[in-house]
Order: structure tokens, then sequence, then C-alpha cells
């Protein structure tokens, strides 16, 4: 056995990893090093998650926000954007040709938009619950406890509220006027509300280092996430962080896969920004432990206007294209589109601990 491979099961095997085991591997740049270590990953995968591609499809409904994160292009001191709410109308038939597509999950996603009416939200959830055999997962912020309770009462079952970075003092200064602590409760608190949990980070912030990353995958592992979003960073131009450089890809893929071998059975996706860059990398994204990918369902003209990144991919195409290219993606590793709901498999699999073949 090579010391990578004494290495990566030793990360596999903990409990909790070391964060300068996780630095290491971080660190790794030889061809033959990472292929290891995406195979690795991969093999975690296809145990605990077996072959499926999952499929959740997104529906951006609003992209006004009250919020100033520094990397985002909806934050609110952009005022080239041109903002939108879809109506209930709107959002009910764009869901009726998700689910008219066979999609299993819906994700209602927008910014912090402080318009967004709880009650409003929640007559949306109780119709799409009635008429359509769909798991909903919400993605519209920090809201308070009743509201989160209004929403999962009414039929929501999953949550995506990603911390971005675990470091606080990075998150701080990124996210003006907004406080570490909150962002951690919101997390509790959707737990013990009984949803489906999602979290995630940005690689290639400013500030950031493989340390960092490192006590992300370690923050990951400790909140037993159900869902766990990857991207690498994606300057905006009407941003902060306008200046700055891309996240770099091969460093997003070792995040993966780490993130992989530590919580094991996450569901992970391999993210629309990862399909954004000079190429579309989800395919590497799926071969080093991904297990789902995200067709976006939002209709036009509103999907371009959803812009938290610039040449954001697949925003021009017909509502549905992105089935048959996920499709494809999935066939073309062996693997096939699993067109169920994927509910969490937190508490399934992990009941010993079990060595993956190298």
């Amino acid at each position: 056995m090579s010391k990578l491979s004494e290495l990566l099961n030793r990360i596999y095997t903990a409990a909790l990893p070391e964060c300068k085991d996780l630095e290491q591997v971080l660190s790794l740049s030889g061809q033959g090093e990472l292929n290891e270590l995406f195979s690795f990953a991969d093999g975690v995968r296809k145990e605990f998650c077996g072959d499926g591609v999952i499929l959740r499809g997104i529906i951006e409904f609003s992209n006004y926000c009250s919020r100033e994160c520094s990397y985002c292009g909806l934050n609110k001191n952009n005022r080239k954007l041109e903002r939108y709410r879809m109506n209930k109308d709107e959002l009910l038939k764009a869901v009726g040709y998700l689910a008219s597509c066979n999609i299993k999950t819906v994700v209602l996603q927008s910014g912090e938009d402080q318009g967004l009416d709880v009650l409003w939200l929640r007559d949306v959830i109780l119709k799409i619950k009635s008429s359509f055999d769909v798991a909903i997962t919400l993605s519209v912020g920090e809201r308070s406890v009743d509201d989160y309770s209004i929403w999962r009462e009414a039929g929501a079952d999953r949550y995506l509220l990603k911390i971005e970075t675990s470091n606080e003092g990075m998150y701080s200064s990124m996210h003006p006027q907004m406080e570490f602590m909150q962002r951690l409760d919101c997390l509790q608190v959707l737990k013990k509300l009984g949803y489906q949990v999602g979290s995630g980070n940005i690689i290639g912030l400013p500030g950031q280092s493989l340390k960092t990353i490192a006590q992300d995958i370690i923050f990951f592992k400790r909140g037993d996430f159900d869902m766990i979003g990857i991207g690498p960073f994606i300057p905006h131009q009407d941003t902060a962080l306008a200046g700055q450089g891309k996240g770099d890809v091969g460093l997003t893929l070792k995040t993966i896969a780490l993130t992989r071998i530590v919580t094991k059975n996450a569901h992970i996706p391999a993210t629309t920004a990862l399909g954004s860059l000079d190429k579309d990398y989800r395919l590497e994204g799926l071969k080093c432990g991904a297990n789902v990918l995200m067709p976006n369902f939002t209709p036009q003209p509103f999907r371009k206007l959803y812009e938290i990144y610039p040449q954001k991919r697949c925003v021009s195409e017909p509502v549905g294209a992105c089935n048959f290219c996920m499709d494809s993606m999935a066939k073309s590793l062996g693997r096939f589109v699993d067109y169920s709901k994927a509910d969490s498999l937190k508490g399934r699999f992990l009941t010993q601990s079990k060595s993956v073949p190298i």
C-alpha cells in the first residue's frame, strides 16, 4: 500500500480527520496521486450512494436580495441588475413542467428577499404537495424559526443554507451586517425541525487557505449534513470582489473528493458553477465523488436575470434541455440517472466502519 493510500484510509476511517492530513491531500499536484485520490473518492461514492446520478431541478423564483455578500451578483447594492419575482401561477407552471420531466425534487431558490411573504410560500408548498409527487428543497436564506416551522409543516422536505466558509473571520469580511453565529443557529433550527439540511462552501475566496478548506470539510463532518454543495469562486463584475481571480478547478475537485471520503453518504452535486468555467467540469466532479446534477427549470426570461456570477451555464437554453445532457453524462460514466426523490442517506449506511478497496 502506498503512502497516499495509507493517508486516505486514515482519513476515511477516522471519526474526525486531522486537519493536517486533509491539508496534505489538498496540496497534491502529481497526476498519478490525483488519480489515486479521485479513484478512492469514487469508490466511496459507489459504496455509500450507488451508481445513480440524482437530478434535482432548480427554479429561481426571485432575484431580490437584502444582503451585501461581496461575492454574489444578487447583492442589494448591484443597481445594474433587473429584479424580478415570479408570481404564484408562473412558479406552479414551472413546477408542473419539472414534474412532467419525471424530476422528483424541486429546489425553490431565491435571494434573501424581504418581500417573500411566509404565507405566500406556504401556499405554494401546499399546492405543490397536493398536485405533484415531488420533494421540496427551499433555499431562501436566513428566516425566523416561525417561518421555517410554517414551511416545514406545509410539506417542505429540505433546506439548503450554505456556510460558504466555516472561518468566522472570513465569513464576517464577506457578509456585511450578517452574523456567523446566526448562520449556525439557523442550521441547528432547521435540523431540529426535521428538514434534510444542506451546507457547502466556495473554493477560491480571498483569504482562503488549504487549512481553512480543511476546516470546512471538518465542519461538514461535524454537522453531518445531508447535502453539501462545493463550487469554484467566479467573480462578478458588480460586486466588491470583482477584481479577484477565479477559484482553481483542481482544488475544487480535490475538495469534493475529500468531502466525499470524510462524509461518506452526503449527497454532493457537481455544481452549475463547476460547469461554468473555461469548460464544463461537471463530468470530472461526478468522477471524484459527486452524485447529483441540478438541471435549471427557471423559465425565460427570468433565468438570465438570476446572475449570481457571470457566464452562468445554460442561461439561454430552452427549459428542460438539461435533461438530455445529464442523461448523456451519466451514461458516459457507466452510471444512470436516478429519478427517485433521493432522500438523505444519513443513518442508513454508517452502521460500521468499512474499507474501500484500492
